[in-house]
């Protein structure tokens, strides 16, 4: 599968060498795709992987996933293009830039901002309640993270599932992308923990169920 994440930060760098250690054809999409640090998350995550600007690494992907920080995820948006058609990975929650709360929540939410941003994509909120290192190892001895995703596409989730399964996630569809609103305040509590608690990135949630 062809794969374009947008942004270069630590989420997108984990998930893109996960994906491509898996087989997949990953592009980073920057605005500055020779930039140093573009290159260093290049050479990371192995053959797979190649660097181009936003627009060119959006327009040849079947899944984009955007990993930007809030502030920039419309700019970013609006320069990957038309993304008409594809699934759209949204991995952001809409932090302050503090960190110490959230920009937006609870009657609406950053996937949903997202999708108004992106009319026409298959929009699928995931990814975004862990640690870049969680997404680097999910298993915490013989217990695998918990991947909550919601959006309003069937295939597209089934898509999204697959990903998170394939990088080693217990993944569970949380419902329609109005969902989001929980997960983000959820991935909060998450960022609270880890770094207003000190729990560190080598944490993450389990949801368990009783059959």
């Amino acid at each position: 599968m062809n794969i374009a994440i947008l942004g270069t930060g630590r989420v997108g760098g984990a998930l893109g060498a996960g994906w491509a250690a898996r087989g997949h054809r990953v592009m980073y999409g920057s605005r500055n795709p020779q930039s140093e640090l573009v290159r260093q998350r290049v050479r990371a995550a192995g053959d797979n992987v190649h660097a181009a600007s936003l627009d060119d690494a959006a327009r040849h992907a079947e899944v984009v996933v955007l990993a930007t920080p809030w502030q920039g995820a419309q700019a970013a948006l609006q320069m990957a293009g038309d993304l008409r058609g594809k699934v759209l990975i949204d991995c952001i929650n809409p932090l302050t830039e503090d960190f110490r709360n959230l920009d937006i929540g609870h009657t609406t939410s950053a996937a949903e901002q997202v999708a108004s941003w992106a009319p026409g994509a298959k929009v699928v909120k995931a990814f975004n309640s862990v640690s870049a290192g969680a997404m680097a190892d999910p298993w915490f001895g013989n217990e695998n993270a918990t991947m909550l995703y919601c959006g309003d596409d069937e295939d597209a989730k089934r898509i999204v599932r697959r990903l998170a399964e394939e990088l080693g996630f217990d993944a569970h569809d949380a419902g329609p992308l109005s969902i989001a609103r929980y997960m983000e305040p959820f991935a909060m509590l998450y960022i609270k923990l880890a770094i207003k608690e000190g729990w560190g990135g080598n944490c993450a949630f389990k949801i368990l169920r009783r059959e």
